[in-house]
C-alpha cells in the first residue's frame, strides 16, 4: 500500500519547530549516555513513547539500568519524579493518596484533607510492577487513561506532563502477579531490555558512577508538552492508517485475515486502542526523525512493541512455548507493507 494520497503538510512553524525537535533528541541522546552506556535501541524506544504522549513497560532482568534510565531522563527534563517500589503488601492509597482526619485550628473543627500519593508528579516509576496484586495495579488505570485520580468521592487532576513507566522482572515467577489485560493495554509500548553487546558491558563494568552526579535539563516541562502537541500534528497518511486497521484485524483470531498462527495460539487480538497508540507512535518516531509525515515503515518498526504485549495467547500458545513476538511476527509477514 504506496503512502501516495495526498495529506496536508506542515505549517511553517510546525517545520521549524520539528527541526528543532530532531535537534533535542539528539542532545536527549548525548545526555542519557553520559550515564547510560549503550542500549540504543531502548532508549529510542523510551523517547517514542515519552513524545508519543504514552505510557511505558520495561521487560528486562535485574542490573540493565532500567531504573537508571527512568530517574536519568527525568533530570534531563526538569520532571517531578517519582519512585515507588511495588510490594505485595502495598495499597491502593499508597499509590493515589488518602484522606486523613485533622482538626482545624481556627474552627475546632474535624474535617478530612486529601493528602496526594506519589502518582502526584510528572514522571511516575513503577518499579518491579508486577510485584503487586491486581487491586493495587489497578489503581494507576485512571490516572494513566484521563490523567487524574478520584478519592474519597472528588476527583483530582494530575500534573501535566504526566507518563507511567514501569519495570518487571520476567524471570522471576515466585511472588508475582500477570498484569491484567486492562493494566497492558494502558502502556503504549512494551520496551524488552536485552544484556549489553560485548564492548558496551566492558565500558559498563568499569564505569564509575560517582563521576557523573547530575545531569543537565535539556528542555523544561513546558516545552516538553509543545513538542508533545507537534507530534499530535504530524500528518498520517489514508495508507498508514489502513496499514494499523490490517495490522489489528490480523492479530484477531476470529478475523478472516488472521494468519494460521493467530487462529490457532491467540485468543485475544488487539483492539481499537493499540491502533490509536500504534498511529501516535509512528508519529513520534517521525517526528524524531525529523520527517513531517509518519510512513508505513514506522508502523512495522513498531508494531512489535505496540501490540505483543496486547496479544492474549491460549493454552495451545503457551504449552507449546510460543511468544507472543514470534506470533506477531507472523502478522507482519501476512499483512505486507
Amino acid at each position: 500500500m504506496p503512502d501516495s494520497a495526498p495529506i496536508d503538510p506542515l505549517a511553517p512553524d510546525d517545520t521549524a519547530a520539528l527541526r528543532s525537535l530532531a535537534q533535542t533528541r539528539q542532545r536527549l541522546i548525548d545526555e542519557l549516555h553520559r550515564r547510560i552506556v549503550g542500549q540504543p535501541h531502548v532508549i529510542d524506544l523510551l523517547l517514542v513513547c515519552l513524545f508519543g504522549r504514552g505510557h511505558g513497560l520495561f521487560v528486562g532482568v535485574p542490573g540493565l539500568a532500567k531504573t537508571l534510565l527512568v530517574s536519568s531522563l527525568a533530570q534531563t527534563l526538569d520532571l517531578h519524579f517519582s519512585r515507588i517500589q511495588f510490594t505485595p503488601d502495598l495499597m491502593p492509597a499508597d499509590i493515589t493518596g488518602s484522606d486523613v482526619l485533622e482538626d482545624d485550628g481556627h474552627t475546632g473543627r474535624r474535617q478530612f484533607r486529601f493528602v496526594p500519593g506519589p502518582v502526584f508528579c510528572n514522571l511516575l516509576l513503577a518499579d518491579e510492577i508486577n510485584r503487586t496484586p491486581p487491586k493495587t495495579q489497578a489503581a494507576l488505570l485512571q490516572s494513566m487513561q484521563e490523567g487524574r485520580v478520584t478519592a474519597g468521592g472528588k476527583t483530582h487532576p494530575l500534573p501535566p506532563p504526566f507518563h507511567v513507566f514501569a519495570t518487571q522482572n520476567p524471570i522471576e515467577q515466585e511472588g508475582t502477579y500477570p498484569l491484567p489485560e486492562a493494566q497492558l493495554d494502558r502502556f503504549m509500548l512494551q520496551i524488552v531490555v536485552e544484556y549489553p553487546d560485548l564492548e558496551s558491558e566492558r565500558k559498563i563494568v568499569a564505569f564509575d558512577p560517582e563521576e557523573i552526579s547530575k545531569l543537565d535539563a535539556v528542555m523544561t516541562p513546558a516545552q516538553l508538552i509543545a513538542h508533545q502537541e507537534l507530534v499530535r500534528r504530524i500528518p498520517v497518511p489514508g495508507a498508514v492508517v489502513d496499514h494499523v486497521v490490517a495490522l489489528l484485524r490480523g492479530s484477531r483470531p476470529g478475523d478472516p485475515s488472521a494468519p494460521a498462527a493467530v487462529r490457532e495460539l491467540v485468543r485475544w487480538g488487539a483492539g481499537p486502542r493499540a491502533g490509536q497508540q500504534l498511529l501516535a507512535a509512528a508519529q513520534a518516531r517521525a517526528a524524531l526523525d525529523g520527517r513531517p509525515a509518519a510512513a508505513i515503515d514506522d508502523v512495522r518498526a513498531l508494531a512489535g512493541p505496540v501490540l505483543e504485549h496486547r496479544l492474549v495467547r491460549n493454552f495451545a500458545a503457551e504449552a507449546r512455548g510460543v511468544g507472543s513476538a514470534e506470533i506477531m511476527a507472523e502478522v507482519l509477514l501476512a499483512v505486507r507493507g
